[in-house]
């Protein structure tokens, strides 16, 4: 049987037909798979991603078409490779780009106040001590409000609600660096503020 006729016959759900042009053409993926490098996976994972693309060559492939069976499935083996491999590099500095040291000073770099001395606190379950805390939130609250200017207090809401400097300055009507200095102002004035009242 032809490939165009194995391709009809598994579009007509022959199963046999199916795994025959998978096995078919297994070592035809294995080949294409060797010149891609997929960023932290192995060889198999490639081969994988190759599998996939065959499967869907399978699928969708119309016996009408001008193209063969086998031009199709390179296209549609090296489509699938290729987008996994698209998909892995944008991934890859994800969890860089988004990481949080725990021993970079909190509010600047001259601070000695660290993440990490902020996580060692641990929950508080004294209640006298739970009353204390919030009653170092309230006074905190209320003096945001007189210690900052207008637009370090909109910046700072805004940064509050996971918006980007660029999302901020657009809201603003500032530009970035505007943005950047009243955060920077912002966290100065915590620091001081914090170490005065000792918390």
């Amino acid at each position: 049987m032809t490939d165009d006729e194995l391709v009809e016959c598994a579009h007509n759900g022959n199963q046999a037909a199916l795994e025959y042009l998978i096995k078919k053409y297994k070592n035809f993926v294995r080949a294409k798979s060797r010149s891609y490098f997929l960023v932290g996976a192995d060889r198999e994972d490639i081969i994988q991603e190759g599998m996939i693309g065959l499967y869907k060559a399978i699928r969708d492939y119309k016996t009408d078409r001008l193209a063969s069976f086998r031009a199709f499935a390179e296209l549609c083996i090296t489509r699938q490779i290729i987008t996994a491999i698209k998909t892995a590099t944008r991934q890859k500095h994800q969890p860089l780009n988004s990481y949080v040291s725990l021993n970079k000073p909190i509010y600047d770099e001259e601070s000695d106040r660290t993440l990490l001395d902020v996580l060692r606190g641990g929950k508080l379950t004294n209640p006298e001590e739970l009353f204390i805390s919030k009653e170092a939130y309230n006074l905190i609250e209320n003096k945001i409000t007189e210690m900052l200017s207008d637009l370090e207090l909109n910046v700072l809401q805004e940064y509050l609600d996971g918006k980007s400097y660029q999302e901020i300055a657009d809201n603003l009507n500032r530009h970035v660096k505007s943005v950047d200095n009243a955060l920077q102002r912002v966290k100065r004035k915590l620091e001081v503020f914090l170490q005065k009242h000792n918390f």
